[in-house]
């Protein structure tokens, strides 16, 4: 702790003669005549400006069982993609005729299967609200871990929820209670508590992931080969967060089982799968709970950072909200020179850190605000991806199968990327920062929108209905265009994916105190509940002869946010990407130790 001067002065509320104390100025990184340190374990020299600029970039090891909650995020999406990724069709589509009762097709059938028989804009409408809670829920999830239980409690807490939720599915989706027609209730129930157990669980498993890697400041560190390289947190994190994203994909990959499970056997089995491998998660988290580095509940900061935010509008105003100065005149080292000591008669409890960490979140927070449109662009709005499918030829295969591929190049694309491009671009010394990186990701998912409006387009021009494609019964009832058109499709969304979501996952990480993290994670995450938001409004539109409009009504803004976020943000690549937690520089005073 470095030496610290007390002061007596005034405070915001008039009080005389307060005591506080001020740290000395606080440094987000060690000078470059220090050593690195992990704890107490040495691991070498700091590297200089020049080294910086010159030596290649390598990721360091990650501490605890970091890898190995990967494998629980796995079995934890497997059970999630595994069910959701059969809903549209378990809700849209009625029994097929001529099947066998437990939603299965009739062999050699091109109807897809289905048991409620809800239609499209019901089956829409549910897997949007869905959505929405397994995406708005996480901000109780995340505040709950990061003041009262710690994560890895909440976690545990979360997946308990879900495996009532899958039990409850399961039974719902048994032949009899189908074809009774009473299958609508307990699959309701069963999708309402798998959201809140998953929304208990996400915003919390990724930063006790990336907390497994601990050191905060590259050192140097010389190669079998003699080779000089700088050992880099974010080189590591962004390694571990792409091993992260691919297993959740590996666990997305699980519906291909489903989806042929659902087709061939019906949807007790589709609804049973990701069950046995969600029942994975219990064992694996009491395995590893000795190795893993924890993270105890902060109490809630949530009240200082809404004063520094408050003193800092009082100050300034909104002009240039969230720059690098704005934020200047609340930290306690400036208020000092103003005589300022107190905030509403009690001492000032945050530091000059604390003031940096909210600045870096906020701009963070800004920055998920371009998100819902690059959801929009990512998938589809609704369920109008796997509508379309179904209005194109499968030859037996299920229309929901090919949006596998989405999973599948982001398992293959991954460790290109961990092993092959991103190593390369840091050996020639090119720069690609989570900003280019965002960037690209929303082109790339806005190009995937303009290939599914090109398909719209063709399954309309080519289906025995014409512009009235979705439920058509003329002939065959369907476009002689192949559903595997739709291949580049979900291969843009998948790079999207890599570039904007992981990126993203990297910032909510990285521009957050720790006493945050997991709800700054559930902001990220909340992005894709306004986007689920957006889509609800307008499933009503979703109709023929229309449907190519939702794709090109995202796609063109979608290009143009793209430029306008790069312009605004691209100076963020050449900050810090990882400060030395201000919590641990200075105690920071909680509601709870106030109270």
């Amino acid at each position: 702790m470095a030496p610290q001067d007390s002061l007596e002065s005034n405070s915001f509320s008039g009080d005389k003669k307060a005591v506080f104390t001020v740290s000395d100025e606080e440094k987000a990184s060690p000078s470059t005549t220090e050593p690195v340190y992990d704890g107490d374990q040495y691991l070498g020299q700091a590297p200089t400006e020049e080294e910086l600029n010159t030596l290649r970039k390598v990721a360091g090891p990650v501490s605890g069982s970091g890898y190995w909650l990967c494998t629980v995020e796995f079995a934890e999406r497997a059970s999630y993609y595994g069910c959701t990724w059969v809903f549209q069709n378990f809700i849209q589509y009625p029994l097929p005729p001529g099947g066998n009762g437990a939603g299965a097709s009739a062999p050699g059938s091109e109807k897809p299967a289905g048991a409620l028989g809800q239609g499209l804009q019901v089956s829409s409408a549910l897997t949007l609200l869905f959505k929405f809670l397994a995406y708005c829920i996480p901000i109780f999830g995340g505040w709950l871990a990061d003041t009262r239980l710690g994560r890895y409690k909440t976690i545990c807490i979360g997946v308990v929820i879900c495996g009532v939720s899958h039990v409850i599915m399961v039974v719902g989706a048994i032949p009899s209670i189908l074809q009774a027609g009473h299958g609508m209730a307990p699959f309701i129930v069963s999708l309402m508590i798998l959201a809140l157990g998953a929304g208990i669980f996400k915003p919390n498993i990724s930063p006790t992931v990336m907390e497994q890697v601990t050191f905060k400041h590259p050192y140097i560190m010389t190669l079998k080969s003699g080779e000089r390289v700088i050992v880099h947190p974010e080189t590591t994190i962004q390694r571990l967060t792409l091993t992260f994203y691919a297993l959740i994909n590996v666990g997305a990959f699980f519906g291909l089982a489903t989806s042929y499970a659902a087709k061939r056997v019906g949807y007790w089995l589709a609804f049973l799968l990701p069950g046995i491998i969600y029942f994975l998660m219990p064992i694996i988290l009491a395995l590893v709970y000795k190795k893993t580095i924890k993270t105890p509940p902060q109490g809630n900061i949530l009240g200082d950072t809404l004063r520094v935010i408050k003193l800092a509008i009082q100050q300034n105003g909104f002009r240039k909200f969230g720059s690098e100065a704005y934020f200047d005149p609340v930290k306690p080292s400036e208020l000092a020179r103003k005589g300022i000591a107190s905030y509403k008669g009690k001492p000032i409890s945050w530091n000059d850190g604390f003031v940096d960490d909210v600045r870096r979140t906020l701009v963070a927070c800004q920055i998920f605000l371009f998100y819902p449109l690059y959801y929009l662009n990512n998938g589809g709005i609704g369920s109008i991806t796997n509508s379309q499918a179904g209005s194109m030829t499968t030859k037996g295969a299920p229309n929901d199968l090919v949006s596998n591929f989405n999973p599948l190049t982001i398992i293959i694309a991954s460790p290109i990327l961990n092993y092959g491009l991103y190593p390369l671009l840091r050996k020639h010394r090119i720069e690609f920062g989570p900003i280019k990186r965002i960037t690209l990701g929303f082109i790339l998912a806005a190009l995937s929108c303009v290939v599914g409006a090109l398909l719209q387009w063709r399954v309309y021009e080519t289906s025995p209905c014409g512009y009235y494609a979705t439920e058509c019964d003329i002939g065959s009832g369907v476009s002689p265009l192949s559903v595997w058109a739709q291949i580049p499709m979900y291969v843009l969304q998948a790079l999207s994916e890599l570039f904007a979501v992981v990126s993203g996952y990297e910032l909510s990480f990285s521009r957050s105190p720790k006493s945050m993290r997991a709800l700054v994670v559930a902001l990220f995450l909340f992005m894709s509940a306004v986007s689920s938001a957006i889509s609800q409004a307008v499933v009503p539109a979703l109709a023929d002869p229309h449907l190519i409009w939702p794709f090109v009504g995202t796609a063109v803004p979608g290009v143009i946010l793209a430029g306008v976020f790069y312009w605004m943000y691209r100076d963020l690549d050449k900050e810090t990407f990882l400060r030395e937690d201000s919590d641990s520089q200075q105690e920071i005073l909680s509601e709870k130790d106030k109270s």
